[in-house]
């Protein structure tokens, strides 16, 4: 195997967020299920946006998020995804390269607008999302350029891939050009609305090898194999994964593996704003600390502490250096 000329290359649907703060109201208004992830098209995103109040604009994407998140501890990063050459496309690019990381998918010319995502942030700290896809849908095999996905020690790849057709066929190729090089792919399941949608693919994209590392949170977990019991849903993930996270909000999480379970506490926080962007931000310290070759344990606490970093602020991006935070909490980067 050669040496990887990246840590860490995540690939998903390039989103930009609108976040605000709102009531419950607002979402029995627009007829939303609190907590989820719904695709819109462009007139139900017109209407959201017109009714919406003062909002926070900045660059999202769940695997993206994943990835500054990474850059931000000190990894090298690299991320795929398809934006349109307009406005918001361009900001996007601009902001991902400002963070550190590596992003030479082309823009489309043609076609729907860079996609945005509208997310309604209620008082306890809840998100609901409502994501128009736009061009990010237009992701296809073609954009997957072989030497860059080689050149990573790991490929992170979101469920939320699975909705478009074509990403779904750069997600397969991705994973296959991974393993032939000798390299892992790892996969977020990304939403329990998502689960719901492609179980029975997930399943088999682990229990066929397509992916190795799967990272959950406690709902994802319990819609993948239709239980409410959480051990028995846990001891299944070990069967089917070579290593499993799954993240429990404040009780932290859990680690699966052939060496047995391992549970790491939660972080600590002052005050929770906005749980935009958690998960993605627990995989990017997670996967730090395994690149790193930290050990589980100290993955864990990574993963915990760049979550709690960016639950106490509007938006799903670090607004400090994660490699700086770690350092003041004694944590090994």
């Amino acid at each position: 195997m050669t040496d990887a000329k990246y840590d860490v290359l995540g690939i998903g649907n390039a989103i930009f967020d609108v976040l605000v703060q709102a009531d419950e109201a607002f979402l029995a208004r627009h007829g939303m299920t609190k907590g989820g992830m719904a695709l819109i098209d462009e007139a139900r995103a017109a209407a959201i946006y017109r009714d919406m109040g003062p909002a926070t604009e900045m660059s999202g994407g769940s695997a993206a998020n994943t990835i500054v998140g990474l850059a931000s501890l000190g990894a090298r990063a690299a991320y795929v995804g398809k934006v349109k050459d307009d406005q918001i496309g361009r900001m996007y690019s601009h902001d991902i390269r400002a963070a550190g990381v590596a992003f030479d998918t082309a823009a489309a010319t043609d076609g729907p607008a860079t996609g945005c995502s509208y997310i309604l942030v209620t008082p306890d700290g809840e998100r609901t999302m409502n994501t128009y896809l736009g061009a990010a849908q237009n992701l296809t095999a073609a954009d997957i350029d072989p030497a860059q996905i080689a050149a990573a020690r790991i490929i992170y790849l979101e469920g939320y891939l699975w909705d478009p057709k074509d990403a779904k066929d750069a997600f397969v190729k991705a994973a296959t050009i991974a393993h032939d090089a000798g390299r892992e792919v790892a996969l977020t399941l990304s939403d329990s609305f998502c689960v719901d949608r492609y179980r029975d693919e997930f399943l088999e994209l682990m229990r066929g090898g397509t992916v190795d590392l799967v990272f959950a949170n406690e709902a994802e977990l319990h819609s993948l194999y239709q239980t409410s019991d959480f051990d028995g849903a846990l001891n299944q993930l070990r069967e089917d994964a070579t290593l499993g996270i799954v993240t429990r909000s404040d009780k932290g999480c859990v680690v699966v593996s052939n060496d047995g379970v391992i549970a790491v506490p939660a972080h600590p926080i002052e005050t929770l704003v906005d749980t935009t962007g958690a998960g993605d931000l627990f995989a990017a310290g997670f996967l730090f600390g395994l690149v790193r070759k930290s050990g589980y344990e100290m993955a864990g606490k990574l993963g915990g502490l760049a979550a709690a970093e960016v639950i106490q602020h509007i938006g799903a991006r670090p607004q400090v250096s994660l490699k700086e935070l770690a350092a003041q909490n004694g944590l090994k980067v």
